[in-house]
C-alpha cells in the first residue's frame, strides 16, 4: 500500500475568472514546503545563491537568480533553504490560468512559440542568465501594474520574450514527470515509444536498431545526433525517472523498486542513482517524505 505523501496540493488565490496572482515578497529563507497546484507557475528569485530547487526528480542548487516555469499540475517543486545566508531574498510567484488549447487564442499563429515552451514546461523549465536579464525589468515592476489589463499584457509579454531565448534547459525526466514521448523522427519515436514501454527489460542495441530500420552502428550514431545522448545514457535516465516516481509514490523497497526498473544490480543501481541525482536513492526519498508543517 503506498504510504501518504507529504505534498501539498496547493488552493491558489486565483478564482473564478481571474487570471494571475502575483506575490512579490522579500524574506530571509525559504519554509514553504514541497507541493504542486493545478495552475502555471512562474518562479523568479534572487539574492538566493545556495538555496536547493526541487522540480520532480530534479535537484539543483542555484546561483544569484533563478527563474522556473511549471505547467504540470502534477510535478512537485520547492526552493529549500539548504546552505542559504542572504538577509534579503527576492521572491517573485506568479500564478496563472490561461487556456493553452488548440481552438483557443493561444493556438494560432502568434503563439506558437509560447505554446511550445507551455508544453515543455510540463517538466519544469530553468531560464539562462541571459532570459532572465531580458524580461529582468518586466518582471520586478509587475506587481506595481494597477490594471489588470495591462498587467496581463505585460506578463504575456514576459512569457513571449521567454519563448524566444536560447538556452532554455528542462529540469524533471519524461518519465517522472509522467508525460509521454514526443519527438520529430517517426524512428526515433517508435524507440522511445518502445523503451517507454519496455523499460524494465533488457534492452538491446540491435533489437532497438531493428525498430528502426537501420543497422546497429548506424542508429547508434542516428540516436546519438538526434538526442544529444547515447542510447545506454538515455535508457539509465528513463529508468532513473521511473524509479523515483516510484520512490516518492510508494513504500516499496530500494530493491524492489531497482529491479522493477530495469537494473539487475542494487549496488549499480545506488551507485548510478547518485552519479546522476546527486544523492542516494533513500535520501531522496527522504528528501519528499521527511516531516514539513503543511500550510
Amino acid at each position: 500500500m503506498a504510504e501518504e505523501r507529504r505534498v501539498i496540493h496547493e488552493i491558489t488565490p486565483l478564482m473564478g475568472k481571474d487570471v494571475l496572482y502575483i506575490a512579490d515578497r522579500h524574506k530571509k529563507e525559504f519554509t514553504y514546503p514541497i507541493h504542486n497546484h493545478e495552475v502555471f507557475e512562474l518562479n523568479f528569485v534572487e539574492h538566493a545563491a545556495g538555496v536547493r530547487r526541487i522540480v520532480g526528480d530534479s535537484s539543483e542548487v542555484i546561483g544569484e537568480y533563478d527563474l522556473v516555469l511549471i505547467t504540470s499540475p502534477d510535478l512537485e517543486h520547492v526552493w529549500e533553504q539548504n546552505t542559504c545566508n542572504s538577509d534579503d531574498i527576492h521572491e517573485i510567484t506568479i500564478q496563472f490560468d490561461l487556456g493553452m488549447s488548440e481552438d483557443s487564442l493561444f493556438g494560432r499563429n502568434p503563439f506558437i512559440s509560447v505554446r511550445k515552451m507551455m508544453n515543455e514546461a510540463r517538466k519544469g523549465i530553468a531560464f539562462p542568465m541571459s532570459a532572465i536579464m531580458k524580461v529582468y525589468k518586466e518582471l520586478v515592476s509587475l506587481s506595481t501594474v494597477k490594471d489588470g489589463f495591462y498587467a496581463v499584457m505585460q506578463f504575456m509579454s514576459i512569457l513571449y520574450e521567454l519563448s524566444r531565448c536560447e538556452g532554455i534547459r528542462t529540469l524533471a525526466s519524461s518519465s517522472y514527470a509522467k508525460i509521454a514521448v514526443e519527438d520529430d523522427s517517426r524512428r526515433i519515436l517508435k524507440v522511445k515509444s518502445f523503451i517507454a514501454q519496455n523499460y524494465m527489460d533488457e534492452l538491446r542495441l540491435k533489437q532497438l536498431a531493428d525498430i528502426a530500420g537501420m543497422s546497429s552502428s548506424a542508429f547508434s550514431r542516428f540516436f546519438k545526433l538526434h538526442t544529444g545522448r547515447n542510447l545506454s545514457e538515455y535508457i539509465i535516465d528513463i529508468r532513473l525517472g521511473y524509479a523515483a516516481r516510484l520512490l516518492v509514490d510508494t513504500s516499496r523497497s530500494i530493491s524492489e523498486i531497482s529491479f522493477e526498473c530495469g537494473f539487475n544490480n542494487l549496488s549499480n543501481f545506488n551507485r548510478i542513482f547518485k552519479r546522476k541525482k546527486g544523492c542516494s536513492p533513500s535520501e531522496f526519498r527522504e528528501n519528499y517524505h521527511k516531516t514539513r508543517i503543511i500550510v
